[in-house]
């Protein structure tokens, strides 16, 4: 096993590395919620906790059609948007909290989704990682990196960051990547984390950087 980068100058070449090969390695990374606008993001990222984007894509379609913009879910009844979002887990707060943060929006935000850090966390069932990436995907708005499971857990194993708190994470991130790389950068980790850089069991031998990892087996 490698030794773990030590110094800034080393942490931003292995970072450099990482950030090139994964873009080669998977050129078509990319946000794996289903959706056609910023509303329909935010309620996707709102369901996709401690949920797969796979069990999500498949309740949004329904939930969409029942409810397509913000005006409509605000109004909606709690026990017909539960029955909606019942297989993603934790249907009756993740319910709760789409309709009030629908009726925020209508309130507050001429139903529209706002585009600043802290008006978005500021919406029920939003935290900085949702921000991020209704930020990042909807609005190519760059404010900071998502760091989800497989972020955390490939930062780590990199020797990007001993960090194990998300927004510590984050901020030993943004300083080794482009800023106009931090959203394609939470896809390729979250892409390379799903595929290859297995939570259990890595495939070290399949890996694109296993040469400058120092976690490679």
């Amino acid at each position: 096993m490698r030794r773990a980068p030590r110094t800034v100058a080393e942490k931003k070449r292995i970072a450099e590395v990482v950030l090139v090969a994964l873009q080669q390695e998977y050129p078509d990374a990319h946000c794996e919620l289903d959706h056609r606008n910023a509303f329909e993001l935010l309620c996707a990222t709102i369901l996709s906790a401690q949920c797969t984007d796979v069990r999500v894509n498949m309740v949004t379609p329904a939930l969409f059609a029942a409810y397509p913009d913000a005006a409509a879910l605000a109004n909606a009844k709690q026990e017909d948007v539960e029955e909606i979002v019942r297989t993603t887990g934790f249907f009756r707060s993740k319910a709760k909290n789409l309709i009030a943060m629908a009726g925020a929006l209508m309130d507050n935000h001429n139903g529209e989704v706002p585009r600043t850090i802290d008006e978005l966390v500021a919406l029920a069932g939003v935290g900085r990682k949702t921000a991020n990436v209704i930020l990042g995907n909807a609005f190519d708005i760059n404010e900071g990196i998502v760091v989800d499971t497989h972020v955390q857990r490939l930062s780590r194993r990199f020797g990007l960051t001993r960090e194990a708190d998300a927004v510590a994470i984050e901020r030993a991130l943004m300083p080794l990547f482009p800023r106009d790389k931090w959203a394609l950068l939470s896809h390729l980790l979250i892409w390379h984390g799903r595929r290859v850089c297995d939570a259990r069991k890595p495939r070290c031998g399949e890996c694109v950087v296993r040469d400058i990892c120092p976690s490679a087996e």
